[in-house]
């Protein structure tokens, strides 16, 4: 596409009857010929950002530019999910030339078929793909195109990975580090008080970011020695000056010989003299406090979490051998010959494509775990002693995701109409869950930690260590971004003390600064887990073990 700019200059924006302005008076340029990474942490504004470009909102300030943009991903309504996306193409892309897309689709290795299917039969990567094909097959737009990883497996992630690589001119929108280094050679990101733009990936960013934190905790230091020492002299001249002023009159000519009444006009005067000079001292303290709360403004502290996980009798916590499951009806098994043991300590990631059977060894799991089985063991909570039964652990522990109730009813898990092989979870096994699903979060946090069992105020208190605003507090939880809902499931999983954690797909929408924190989490707490996540690098960190299917 031929080189433009697009200009924002003073730009201000809040929802209508919102509490506080997502945008306040911010203003910089990037290039349309830009592979522009897009960062900044959960409900700062990024999609608000890319609808604002398309012209969805009404603003103040000003947004300039010549180009036009097209937006991913296109909005599929569930009458259209019988139609192709060949039936589609018009309504997503006016003047969209098929033969076009498919020879995008070949570069992200999709084959003609899948324009063609219904669009309810496609997975989520060959839906990404097929978009992706679409959106690139014009020539002139400047394309914006919205976290296209989430709920892809790592062979798609590859492909969109690689494809996006050789392309140019978009705003990706992402918190994958992996993706946004490969694809991006500039950075938007939305700090905390400021905009930043950057030449270089993900990392290049992130590494200047760092020593730019650490010349801010060093000034940081130095100011508040400066401030210190201000307010010390401030005092003492204060005090000296409120002694001499006392002295103006009153005074003992047997004991102050050397005094008379006309040495009060001199003493008032060198009074006011060192008034002055605290004054000047008092305004220059606050000059320097407010340079620096300036120099902090932006800098990223993140509160270490914590974790309290239950300590089990048995070394062994699940046992599975040569486990194979499938649907009624299916044409081929959901997974077969599955052989692991999970360890206490262990950290275990399953991996494998989309569809291979990862969230239902899951729910078989759960359900060996929870069904029919009464929990009266002893176990270690920290700090507690070893009487402490993991009944007093059972009343705190809830599903943190879409199983509630369901593991008094295997029906209502959706499991496996077939299954052969060993299953074993120890006894009095207690699991923290937290699913993919995040719509059974409706109503306020209040009655979300009233169901549950949860302490609201803790709850609060570790949203506000993953960066959510007070003012959410305040809103029905499925008004939330799908990123601050997945917090508020690893919120409650947080604070769940259990045996074993099971997380599937915890990090899609969770932004990059929130996902280091959670690592340094488990990192440092080292809970048993079994877990399912497809961001490269968080799985390279955390996995002790892995399962591939």
């Amino acid at each position: 596409m031929a080189l433009a700019q697009i200009l924002v200059d003073h730009l201000t924006f809040a929802y209508e009857g919102s509490f506080d302005n997502i945008f306040e008076d911010i203003s910089f340029s990037v290039d349309t010929n830009w592979r522009l990474g897009f960062l900044g942490r959960n409900g700062k504004g990024k999609t608000t950002f890319l609808n604002l470009l398309l012209g969805k909102y009404e603003y103040s300030g000003t947004i300039i530019t010549s180009a036009a943009f097209d937006y991913f991903p296109y909005p599929v309504t569930q009458g259209q999910m019988t139609l192709s996306a060949a039936d589609l193409l018009e309504q997503w892309k006016a003047g969209c030339e098929p033969w076009r897309v498919l020879v995008e689709l070949d570069q992200l290795r999709g084959n003609a078929e899948m324009l063609y299917r219904p669009f309810r039969t496609l997975s989520p990567g060959e839906r990404t793909k097929v978009m992706l094909a679409v959106l690139f097959s014009g020539e002139n737009d400047f394309l914006l195109i919205d976290e296209p990883t989430n709920h892809l497996d790592q062979e798609s992630r590859e492909n969109v990975k690689t494809y996006l690589a050789t392309k140019k001119g978009f705003i990706l929108v992402s918190h994958d580090r992996d993706l946004l280094d490969a694809c991006t050679d500039h950075v938007l990101v939305l700090n905390r008080k400021s905009i930043d733009v950057q030449t270089g990936n993900f990392s290049v960013w992130w590494e200047n970011k760092q020593r730019r934190d650490q010349f801010a905790r060093a000034e940081n230091e130095k100011h508040a020695k400066e401030i210190d020492k201000l307010r010390q002299s401030a005092a003492q001249k204060a005090q000296w000056a409120d002694r001499n002023e006392r002295t103006k009159i009153g005074f003992d000519p047997v004991k102050e010989h050397d005094r008379s009444i006309s040495t009060r006009a001199y003493i008032g005067a060198k009074t006011k003299k060192a008034q002055s000079r605290v004054s000047q001292l008092q305004k220059r303290i606050g000059r320097e406090i407010e340079e620096k709360e300036g120099l902090l403004a932006d800098l990223e502290e993140p509160v270490e979490l914590k974790l309290m996980p239950l300590r089990h009798h048995k070394e062994r916590l699940l046992h599975v051998r040569e486990l194979s499951a499938a649907y009624e009806g299916a044409a081929r098994p959901a997974f077969s010959n599955l052989t692991f043991d999970l360890m206490q300590g262990e950290r275990v990631a399953l991996h494998g494509e989309n569809g291979c059977g990862k969230s239902t060894l899951i729910k078989l799991i759960l359900q060996r775990a929870g069904m029919g089985k009464t929990v009266q063991e002893t176990c270690v909570l920290p700090g507690q002693p070893e009487s402490a039964t993991v009944d007093a652990a059972r009343e705190r522990v809830q599903e943190t995701g879409d199983l509630s109730g369901q593991q008094k009813n295997s029906a209502g898990m959706g499991l496996p109409a077939i299954e052969s092989g060993v299953c074993e979870a120890a006894a009095g096994l207690v699991i923290s869950y937290v699913s993919q699903d995040t719509s059974m979060l409706k109503g306020s946090i209040q009655a979300f930690c009233k169901a549950r069992g949860l302490e609201e105020s803790l709850f609060c208190a570790i949203l506000r260590q993953l960066d959510m605003d007070r003012v959410q507090f305040r809103k029905n939880m499925e008004d939330y971004s799908e990123g601050q809902k997945k917090k508020a499931l690893i919120a409650a999983s947080l604070l769940t003390p259990a045996h074993l954690y099971i997380w599937d797909e915890p990090l899609n929408y969770i932004d990059v600064f929130s996902r280091m924190q959670i690592e340094r989490l488990l990192l440092a707490c080292q809970p048993t887990m079994l877990f399912v996540e497809h961001d490269v690098r968080f799985r390279e960190q955390i996995a002790t073990k892995t399962v591939e299917f």
